[in-house]
């Protein structure tokens, strides 16, 4: 993720400081970007050469480059400890008012926010692989964080050509994490209970909310199809929609057997090697293609048809 966010940086035209919290990626993490780079170039995604654009980047592990940073990006392993040890390396480095920023996907920004020694520079940037394609970008305030800086980085999440949403209130798994994993918990209550396989599940979201949901989201689709309806199947239906508070069974023993999905080819599906590999890049190439059609279709699409635009 840290050598995806750095390349959409680069593409946006920043110097660019790459600090490896491990030594061993001090070993692939520039190959990475570069290959990212190259493949941008081949969609269309730039024009420029990569070789220039990769010219903005530095990769080390001192800390000290960091010291004339404007925003700081943190994007290590998803635990408190690892964290806390990074923002203790950080805050002795930079300015006081610089902006400091975590890409955690798991942990309320309030809760890292008590780290700090400056919390009111303090944000969540939560981003999407590969996240030099998506729109995708989340831009999270603790609880004591000073809405002027989340509302700059909300402008500035434009030129890196994201579609960004700011919370202005900390909460758990932010926006898509809560509305992704309440669907993830009902996929577990069908397959669990035999309704459904996984398969058909996975089927189902592809060809019903995978058709319109990169469009409009939930609320343009109720409004578009028709708002009463959703009110009566609300009444009858919520009551019957899984509340489990618990780890499913279906992936606590995935886990616990070792399965860790296309990485070691056991996961919900089976894979082998070659499987495994043409996943990930049917899903690189599907992303470039998917951000063509929505580079088509932005969020304002409608208001600019209206005006002529």
């Amino acid at each position: 993720m840290g050598s995806s966010i750095a390349t959409c940086l680069l593409i946006a035209g920043h110097p660019v400081i790459g600090i490896a919290a491990v030594e061993s990626d001090l070993l692939h993490a520039e190959k990475r970007i570069l290959d990212n780079l190259h493949l941008s170039l081949k969609e269309g995604l730039i024009t420029e050469n990569p070789e220039t654009l990769f010219k903005n980047l530095r990769i080390s592990s001192d800390y000290n480059l960091l010291t004339e940073s404007r925003i700081v990006i943190e994007c290590t392993l998803e635990s408190l400890e690892i964290k806390k040890a990074v923002f203790e390396k950080i805050e002795a480095v930079i300015s006081t008012d610089a902006l400091l920023t975590s890409n955690t996907s798991a942990i309320p920004i309030s809760d890292l926010q008590k780290f700090l020694r400056f919390r009111k520079r303090f944000y969540g940037l939560h981003w999407m692989i590969p996240a030099f394609t998506t729109r995708f970008l989340e831009v999270i305030c603790g609880d004591e964080s000073e809405i002027s800086g989340a509302e700059w980085l909300y402008k500035l999440a434009h030129q890196w050509a994201k579609e960004p949403t700011l919370l202005k209130k900390d909460i758990r798994g932010f926006l898509n994490n809560r509305l992704m994993y309440a669907m993830y918990r009902e996929a577990f209550y069908l397959v669990e209970n035999g309704y459904a396989s996984v398969e058909d599940i996975d089927r189902a979201v592809r060809n019903g909310p995978g058709y319109w949901i990169t469009l409009m989201g939930i609320f343009r689709w109720m409004d578009l199809t028709g708002i009463p309806a959703y009110h009566a199947v609300i009444k009858d239906l919520f009551p019957t929609l899984a509340n489990t508070t618990s780890v499913p069974e279906l992936i606590d023993d995935l886990v616990k057997d070792g399965g860790n999905g296309v990485i070691n080819g056991k996961g919900f599906y089976n894979y082998t090697p070659d499987e495994a590999k043409c996943w990930a890049d049917t899903y690189a190439e599907f992303s470039f293609e998917l951000r063509k059609l929505a580079l088509k279709y932005p969020a304002d699409i409608v208001e600019r048809k209206l005006s002529g635009s």
